[in-house]
Formats: structure tokens, C-alpha cells, sequence
């Protein structure tokens, strides 16, 4: 039986699984991470489009400070309207049969 002289803790295990200079994205549905330029102040999802203010604790280390509320508004509305429309659709071909 081999000695392992990698012994790691489970902290230690974790470490190298750490990803500086990235953020998560905060919609569940989501969870992209993100990378953002060394000292924006907003970061925008290239999926699902939410937009996120941005502060930096370090040069290195960013974290989400909140929503950009006009922006993420606009896309809750444009999905509650395209799922009403939708919605809409199949009540008018459901009573049409």
C-alpha cells in the first residue's frame, strides 16, 4: 500500500477550488460566473442579462454590491408579458377548438 503524502485537509482541499477576480451570478435560474474588468463598478450576465453593481474589496477581489434595478425590471417585465402573451395564446386557440 502506497503512502499518500498529499494529504490534504478539507479547507486545504477547497483552496484550489477558489476562484479570484470572478463573481457568481445572483439569478437562480443562472449562476454564471463572471469575470469583470479590473475596477468596473457594473457587470452585465451575457446569459440571462441581469446587471449587478460591482465593488472591490481588493485590486483582486470584486463582490456583487446589488442589482441594477431599472435594468433587471425591464427583464422581469418583458418575461411576465411574453408569458402572458403566450398564456394569452393558448386560452384564444383553446376556445376556438
Amino acid at each position: 500500500m502506497a503512502i499518500d503524502t498529499e494529504k490534504l485537509s478539507g479547507a486545504e482541499s477547497l483552496r484550489k477550488t477558489r476562484t479570484y477576480g470572478k463573481v457568481r451570478c445572483h439569478n437562480p435560474s443562472c449562476m454564471e460566473r463572471l469575470q469583470p474588468p479590473a475596477g468596473a463598478d457594473h457587470i452585465k450576465c451575457p446569459t440571462c442579462g441581469m446587471e449587478y453593481r460591482i465593488y472591490w474589496v481588493n485590486p483582486n477581489l470584486p463582490r456583487i454590491r446589488g442589482p441594477v434595478w431599472d435594468v433587471n425590471r425591464k427583464l422581469a417585465e418583458d418575461k411576465l408579458a411574453s408569458i402572458n402573451k403566450s398564456k394569452s395564446k393558448k386560452a384564444a386557440k383553446k376556445g376556438g377548438d
